[in-house]
């Protein structure tokens, strides 16, 4: 079911972050800081986000780190689309492969790409062409959708192939390709996310330094990230997910305590809300979640989060609803716009609060 976020607005193509920091000049803590608590909205920089957090404030990281899912196919055979189809043009012509996420089976969940946006073709059976070998669509990933196939990849190790073939995902915004070190966090450390955990992307290993010296907790938390751009108004696929013993408890250590519990990304608040018993309180799992944050199911563990501006309409806006409110969503989105904060993964971002 489709549920449109409360929080509207309109961004202007001059919003879209093109570049990463670096290339603007900035290191990738020097970002803008919206901290939003209610309707206070504090203007600041990324590396001072210690100044609005507390000594036992626990701060969950996505501890994913990002795969070059991108691969250039030269043709997809089969009855379902003629090689013009890909791309324009007789013959060979280029297409890319986006790779999201790895199933049980070993098969893969891929997304086909021409010109920059989705295909929507193709049929069972149907073989793009790769370096050192074939992918083979098995089935539609969704019931009666053909923007994502379940696919046979050209090689069981998948995470080799794309380190030796791949590149990262990139989309219209982005100006150029940039390599695969701007994708990374300073946490990440298990290959998994097709696409980067954005939100941990300001940290740099001094600032990390500077807060657990001011007692600011962290603990890991894993999920990987899917392809996004399922944009508009379409509920999160399921993903992997994994919340440690130790991260379980320390939760619950500090909300018994007093601290806040802030999740590092939507990816974060997913993985820890589902995690989350009836009583509010989390226990250690891990393997595939479907939860969709929003009105009918608001977070139950996070008192915040720290998140990148996302698009009009995205599902992300319903999470950010979710522990926030929307008033306060709302409220920060419009100061952002006012004081022309960037979006995207190499954009600016904001420490939301619950008041």
């Amino acid at each position: 079911m489709r549920v449109h976020p409360q929080t509207r607005f309109t961004l202007p193509d001059e919003l879209n972050a093109v570049e990463p920091p670096e290339a603007r000049g900035l290191a990738r803590d020097q970002v803008k800081l919206l901290v939003a608590e209610g309707s206070a909205v504090t203007h600041t920089r990324f590396d001072r986000i210690g100044e609005h957090l507390r000594p036992g404030d626990l701060l969950l990281v996505n501890t994913s780190a990002t795969l070059p899912a991108a691969v250039d196919g030269s043709w997809i055979t089969g009855s379902g689309v003629a090689p013009g189809d890909w791309g324009g043009g007789a013959g060979k012509v280029l297409g890319t492969v986006h790779f999201s996420t790895e199933l049980d089976d070993g098969n893969w969940v891929v997304e086909l790409r021409s010109n920059g946006s989705p295909m929507f073709g193709g049929a069972v059976g149907d073989q793009v062409e790769l370096p050192e070998g074939v992918l083979t669509l098995v089935a539609p990933y969704q019931p009666g959708l053909t923007r994502l196939w379940i696919a046979q990849p050209p090689t069981p190790d998948v995470v080799g192939y794309l380190r030796r073939n791949g590149r990262p995902i990139s989309y219209k915004y982005v100006g150029q390709r940039w390599p695969l070190a701007l994708y990374q966090t300073v946490f990440a450390n298990q290959p998994g996310s097709a696409e980067m955990p954005s939100a941990g992307r300001p940290f740099s290993f001094e600032l990390v330094s500077h807060l657990a010296a001011a007692g600011v907790l962290i603990a890991p938390i894993l999920l990987h990230c899917g392809v996004s751009s399922l944009e508009t108004h379409e509920p999160p696929l399921p993903e992997r997910y994994a919340v440690q013993e130790h991260t379980a408890r320390l939760v619950n250590w500090v909300k018994a305590n007093g601290g806040r519990v802030i999740a590092v990304g939507t990816t974060a608040v997913r993985a820890i809300e589902t995690a989350a018993r009836p009583d509010g309180s989390v226990a250690a799992s891990a393997g595939w979640t479907d939860l969709v944050l929003g009105p009918e199911r608001p977070a139950a563990v996070v008192d915040g989060l720290i998140t990148g501006m996302h698009a009009p309409d995205a599902s992300h806006l319903l999470l950010l609803e979710s522990v926030v409110g929307g008033n306060a969503v709302q409220h920060a989105y419009d100061a952002a716009l006012e004081r022309g904060y960037l979006w995207h993964e190499f954009g600016d971002t904001c420490l939301m609060l619950r008041s």
